[in-house]
């Protein structure tokens, strides 16, 4: 990625970026042009709208209860407590630091004959939008963009926003499509510099199977609606990620002045978990509680073998749950924490999971069965191939194909179609969201899934409620179960601030007066 991951420069599209328009033209350097050309826009785009899910993840995973707080009775997240201050880069970024630069990419590329930097702007408006109504709900975008003229867009539907990210995917596909000779400028060049598309290397295909893939998982989302049809996420697999090689993710890398902030958000440079450790809801399908009998070869790789978690709420005594041989939390011994690892937005991995719950709900047992253990195997292959790494010092154990085929075989993978669903409910794809939940591990899509399946323990089954007094009373106290769980992220600080009526306005149709009451109340596809 070179210097432009995680470019922080190009914050606010055309008003930043043409500013040198309003001195007099005899003052023109063609050698330092006053606009930035759509392959110096696109790294910006790509890296920060990738940002933007990183941001989110710092808060999601205690809600999915990958992680805890080591403290006991923290009142924070693990808690289901939450600040608008720790949903404001989710928000900013989508707009100021990523999307605010795709419009004049966008025009920039259309003027000069570049379809592919048109198509890539497409794709990643829908990547970033997808993101952001998903943890948020309604949010601008008919009036987004608009710079000091407009300071108070309105926030559309998730409905509305729904069907404007699956024409801006459509669109995309339609321009990732086109012959090369229609496209002028190369689409990713490393001289004199990295630029254009950092992500996939100029790879339009990529690209395309990107947005299907894309496709597929905002289509499922929808599995509580009853226009969900899942023959039509099938079709839309079809046409998504080969093989890992595909995925979308950021490499990490270490930061180079001026650059801040380019090493993993998870890991220990940047210090985001350093209070956090191993939930036991998720330990425990790593170590041979939840499958008896059977140690995940995942276990030493994604957690410490030495960790046992801790619940929501009962924090760890000191000096237990650390990476051994140091006093630091166990989290940082993670595979995830690498400083110089990736983020993936979204992964062949994932998407087999969705063809397997897509298949399975279509009655396609077969198809579900194959799918589901393709997702695991690709999932172990991938985080698998050992290494020492620091800091802190940490050697993960190599996943051999052997131990990758034993897995598959134990009783903790189901080995006929029947043993996908729950055995008390055979409508519900147990064994295929578990083993999803698994691989998609600190991922904020975790949480749209939990939301689908109402958190039910039929499917999570460690799934723990928080305890002490430091939890939010008013998800706590609902009678219904399943309407105790964070449905939705609160608005932005900045929004609270510069668009009180639109937020106003979501508060009332959520039926909240409270930030507690308000992250309860299920959003447009969270509801039937």
């Amino acid at each position: 990625m070179k210097k432009y991951l995680l470019f922080l420069g190009l914050l606010l599209g055309g008003g930043v970026l043409t500013s040198c328009e309003s001195f007099l033209d005899v003052n023109d350097n063609p050698n330092n042009p006053s606009e930035a050309t759509p392959n110096f826009l696109l790294p910006s785009i790509i890296s920060n709208g990738i940002q933007t899910q990183m941001f989110t993840a710092l808060r999601t995973p205690y809600i999915t209860q990958y992680v805890v707080s080591r403290t006991v009775n923290s009142g924070g997240n693990d808690q289901f407590r939450f600040t608008n201050a720790q949903s404001t880069n989710t928000f900013n970024y989508s707009y100021f630091q990523s999307g605010g630069n795709i419009p004049p990419m966008m025009k920039a590329a259309q003027e000069e004959g570049s379809v592919y930097y048109v198509g890539a702007g497409k794709i990643m408006q829908a990547l970033i939008l997808a993101h952001l109504t998903d943890m948020m709900g309604d949010v601008p975008y008919s009036e987004a963009y608009q710079g000091g003229s407009n300071y108070k867009p309105k926030y559309d539907s998730q409905e509305q926003l729904y069907a404007t990210i699956n024409q801006l995917l459509d669109e995309g596909i339609v321009e990732m499509s086109k012959d090369p000779s229609q496209n002028k400028r190369p689409f990713y060049s490393t001289t004199p510099s990295e630029s254009g598309d950092i992500l996939y290397k100029g790879d339009p295909g990529k690209w395309v199977r990107l947005a299907y893939s894309l496709k597929a998982r905002q289509l499922q989302h929808l599995t509580k609606k009853g226009s969900y049809d899942p023959n039509a996420v099938l079709a839309l697999v079809d046409k998504g990620f080969r093989n890992s090689a595909d995925d979308a993710q950021l490499q990490y890398q270490a930061a180079v002045a001026p650059l801040a902030n380019t090493t993993n958000i998870f890991g220990t440079t940047r210090a985001n978990f350093g209070s956090a450790t191993f939930s036991s809801n998720f330990i425990k399908y790593l170590n041979g509680t939840t499958f008896p009998g059977v140690t995940d070869p995942r276990f030493g790789v994604m957690a410490p073998t030495t960790s046992t978690g801790a619940a929501p709420g009962a924090g760890t005594p000191t000096g237990t749950n650390v990476t051994p041989g140091t006093t630091i939390t166990d989290f940082y011994a993670s595979w995830y924490a690498r400083d110089l690892g990736y983020y993936e937005v979204i992964t062949y991995h994932e998407l087999k999971f969705i063809e397997a719950e897509a298949a399975f709900k279509a009655g396609q047992k077969g198809r579900a069965l194959t799918a589901y253990k393709e997702g695991i195997r690709a999932h172990m292959t991938k985080i698998g191939t050992g290494g020492s790494f620091s800091a802190p010092t940490v050697t993960f154990p190599a996943i051999t194909p052997a131990q990758i085929t034993a897995y598959l075989n134990s009783s903790a993978v189901a080995q006929t179609e029947a043993q996908l669903a729950s055995p008390t409910n055979p409508n519900l794809p147990k064994a295929i969201m578990e083993q999803k939940y698994i691989a998609m591990f600190l991922n904020p899509e975790s949480w749209s899934d939990m939301r689908r399946y109402d958190f039910s323990t039929d499917v999570y089954v460690n799934l723990q409620y928080p305890t002490g007094t430091g939890i939010n009373t008013a998800l706590s106290n609902n009678p219904d179960p399943a309407m105790r769980f964070p449905r939705r992220m609160l608005p932005g600080a900045t929004e609270t601030l510069y668009n009180p009526d639109e937020v106003a306005r979501m508060f009332a149709e959520a039926g909240a007066t409270t930030n507690d009451e308000y992250v309860g109340k299920p959003l447009w596809w969270d509801r039937p």
